[in-house]
Formats: C-alpha cells, structure tokens, sequence
C-alpha cells in the first residue's frame, strides 16, 4: 500500500465533509426567497429540508457495506460526484418539485461522506493520535453548521438562493481530484462479491426514511391526530422491527447490528444520541427565542451562536491533546456537565436579557459539546476492528442526526403546547376584575390618548399591548422550559459514560 503523508488526506477527507454538512444547514436560511421564487407554500418549501434529511438518514446506516460493495475509494469518489452534479441541478431547478428530486439525490449522496471520512482518518493515524484526528475532524463537522447559516443569509440577501448551491461545484471538483490522487483502499477495503440483501435494504430505507418524515412533519399535521404522521408511524415500526429480525439473521447484512453486542460501542452511540438531541434542539431554539420574543433579525441571530462555535473550534485541538494523557470518558464526563450547566443558566433567559447574557450561556455549552464530542467518539470506535470502521460510523453519525430530529421534533411541539399552557395560565391570573390590571390598562389607555388617541380606540390598543406581553411572556417561559429539560437530557446520559472501556493506548 502506498503511503501518503497523513495530513494530505487529512485535507482530502475534509473538503467533501465540509461542503456535506455546510449544505445540511445551509438552506434553512433561503426558505423564504425559494418559497417567493418557485411559487410554493410554506408546508411544500419544507420539503426542500426533509427530503435531505430523509435520504441522508436511509444512507448512512448502509455506508459500510456500499464501501465493500463497490471499493471504499471507488464509492468515496462516485458520492463526491454525484454530491457535485446534484449541487448544479438544484441550483438550475426550475421548480419545487425538481429541486426537491435532486435534494434527495444530494441528501444520498451526502449520507455516505461523513461516515467514510470519518472511517478512513481513524485508520490513517495510529491509534496513540486517534484523540487528536478526531479533533480535527471535528473542527470540520463543527464549522459546517456555525458557517453554514451566516453563508447561507449572506449569499441570499447578496446574490441569489441558487447560489447556495452553486458553490459547491469548485469545492466538489477539488475533492474529487484530490481523493483521486491520495487516498488508496487497504487490502481489507477492496471490493468484495456479495450477495444483495434485498430484504434488508428494503425494512431500512422505508423504517428510516419514514420515522424521518413522521419527525419532521409531526408538529406541522398536530402528531397522532394526523392520518399521514399515523400510517407513515406504523410504517416505521414495522419496517424497522422486520429490519432488526432480518439483518440479525443475515450472514452479510447490510447493516451489522451485531455491533451493538460490543457494550462499549452500544454505550457510545446512546450517549452520541442524547448529545445531537441536545446540541440539535439547542441550536434550533435559540435563535427562534431571539427572532419571535426579542425581535432580533437572523443575522443577529447568528451572531449569538457564531462565538458558542468559535468557543468549540478553539476547545477541540486543546481537547485532542488533553486525550492523549488523560481517560477521555473523564473529559466527557466534564463535557456533559458543562453542557447541563449551560442549559440551566439558559433557562434564566428573560425578556430584559442584552446581547452578552445569550452569548456567554451559548460559549459555554461550545466548550461542554468539543469536551463531549471527540473524545466519546474517540471511545466510542476504538473497540471497533478496522474492517467494521465504514459500518460503525455510519450508525454512529446516523445515531446523531436522529438524535437532532427527535431534538427538534419534541422541542417545537412543547413549544407550541407549554406556550398555549402558560398563555391560558397568566390570562386567568389577569382577569379584568384585578386591580393590578385595571391599573396598567388606565395608565397606557391615558398615554395613547394623551398621544392623540381617541378613548375608544385608546382603550382597544392598550388591550391589545398587555395581551402581546402576557404573550411573549408565556413564549419566554416555554422556552425556559424546554432549556431545562436539555440540561436534564445531558445529565442523564452521564452513568452510561460507566459502560465505556478505556482504551489501551501505544505509543510508537
């Protein structure tokens, strides 16, 4: 095998990760202009998301064995190409239905690039420096959603939407030539004869594509109240019940479940779950607490989580080094604390809160996610023999990304119901026999009309004004609400860290 100087595919693994996860977030921004340009309604322009999330979530699992199917360099190339073309047609799409057929062909393509990135940096360093490839490679996953949605605004308010999606062809040209220079298969990865497990492949793309959907679009159809969330729910179950039953008893399943026999690796994913369902429903809620309650524009917006991503791309490479003297799960340990700490201070947000009080919370959970994030995925795959590498990250990156949907899922739907709750709860408190009440409304009644108003109209704005507060006041305690109930998540997951084997590390 030839050898190539590490950091060199470094470099090349990075650009296509990069470019994958930039794209994961990167559309979110450009909703509304899409929505103006391709004449679609809010419900449809989602779509442009989940069909994304969809077929990225149906590929990941299935890395490890299209790596063996096809050649593990062969299969990296033909996604970077495929990722590239399918970039240039959504941004030529003419309408939503197009734009959404090719997001699904760039969602697929995109599944397989995190993982096989990820496989071939942990066989490329020796395992002593495994902590600090990790480390780098994290620096690029955390760059892409930081990154991401200020790109996104910028070229959308100073070009166009298309371009978002433009941008990519230079990149993808780049990776392609570079993965085709410098990264070479090791005899274990070349490409194997195999039976196709049709079964297998069928229960997995519709069991994760389903619960893909039924996450996404359950607290737009009202959950279980909704026909579509409930048979795309059965679906889902049954596919991945008869998924579990077939590839157990399949000697070349298409995902290798067996894995999960290994307590470490089990252990490692579970928590890996619990932290993208926390990173994921935090990212969503600030700046959303920001842009409905405190009237900040998206830019401003971005600009409060941006330094929580400088914070983590800073604590990585520290952390990458800390891992090679110290017991990662202790790292983690600290990680996960240190996350839970920041939820709660979060969950004191109020409405007087200045700029620096969102910021400073929000730097904070940046370090606790690097302390988590490298060293358990670290632990997570160093049980793992090289030849499982493609199949272990693929469940292990999709064990995430599910763990951000559920995030997500649950944290707008309590959203939409503890702010209805609170609402109903403070407007019987303020009924209009309270003098408290009685009060303010005389005194904004007798500004308005001191401003010249007339007293009956006085009378309806200066009602309508109290009812905006008791509003946003309902809002802030939703949002403290769901805050406190991440922290709670992070603080969960810790006894599992008891279940991670601390790897022997040599020294060469």
């Amino acid at each position: 095998m030839k050898s190539v100087n590490k950091w060199l595919i470094t470099i090349t693994v990075m650009l296509p990760t990069v470019m994958e996860i930039i794209d994961t977030s990167v559309a979110n921004v450009a909703l509304p202009h899409m929505q103006g340009s391709l004449n679609a309604g809010t419900d449809e322009v989602t779509w442009v998301l989940t069909s994304y999330l969809v077929s990225n979530a149906v590929v990941l699992p299935m890395t490890g064995w299209l790596s063996r199917l096809f050649g593990r360099k062969r299969f990296l190339i033909t996604c970077i190409i495929l990722f590239t073309l399918a970039s240039l047609l959504c941004g030529a799409s003419p309408n939503l239905a197009t734009l959404i057929c090719f997001r699904i062909i760039q969602g697929a393509a995109g599944g397989a690039l995190i993982p096989i990135s990820q496989a071939i940096m942990m066989e490329t360093f020796p395992p002593y420096q495994r902590g600090m490839a990790m480390a780098i490679f994290g620096v690029g996953a955390m760059f892409g959603p930081i990154i991401g949605p200020a790109l996104g605004g910028w070229i959308t308010d100073n070009m166009n939407w298309r371009w978002i999606f433009y941008i990519n062809i230079p990149v993808g040209i780049i990776a392609v030539l570079m993965a085709t220079a410098y990264i070479h298969d090791p005899p274990y990865m070349k490409r194997v004869k195999m039976k196709i497990d049709y079964w297998g492949l069928l229960f997995l793309t519709t069991g994760f594509g389903s619960l893909q959907v039924v996450l996404d679009k359950g607290q737009q159809d009202d959950w279980f109240n909704s026909p579509f969330i409930l048979t795309f729910s059965a679906i889902t179950i049954i596919s991945l019940i008869l998924m579990i039953r077939t590839e157990l008893r399949n000697p070349e399943p298409i995902v290798n479940l067996r894995l999960f026999k290994n307590i470490s690796y089990a252990a490692g994913t579970l928590i890996m779950f619990v932290v993208g369902f926390c990173l994921y429903s935090s990212i969503v809620m600030i700046p959303l607490f920001l842009q409905t309650l405190m009237g900040y524009s998206a830019t401003n917006a971005g600009m409060v989580l941006a330094p929580g991503g400088v914070a983590t791309l800073i604590t990585m490479p520290i952390v990458g080094v800390l891992l090679q003297k110290y017991d990662g799960r202790k790292i983690v340990f600290f990680g996960l604390s240190i996350g839970a700490i920041a939820m709660f201070i979060m969950r004191g947000f109020s409405l007087d809160a200045a700029y620096p009080d969102f910021v400073w919370p929000r730097v904070i959970l940046g370090i606790g996610l690097a302390m988590t994030f490298v060293p358990l995925t670290t632990l997570t795959l160093a049980a793992i023999q090289k030849e499982e590498m493609g199949n272990a990250t693929g469940m292990y990156n999709l064990m995430r990304n599910m763990g951000g949907s559920f995030g997500i899922a649950i944290a707008t739907t309590l959203l939409a119901r503890d702010s209805q709750f609170f609402q109903v709860q403070l407007t019987a408190q303020i009924n209009s026999i309270g003098t408290k009440f009685r009060m303010t409304l005389e005194q904004l009644k007798t500004a308005l009309i001191y401003r010249g108003m007339d007293s009956f109209t006085a009378e309806k704005q200066a009602t309508a004004m109290i009812y905006n507060n008791v509003r946003r006041q309902a809002g802030m305690l939703a949002y403290n609400h769901i805050f406190w109930y991440v922290g709670l998540a992070f603080i969960g997951v810790i006894p599992l860290l008891l279940l991670l084997k601390r790897p022997k590390i040599e020294h060469h």
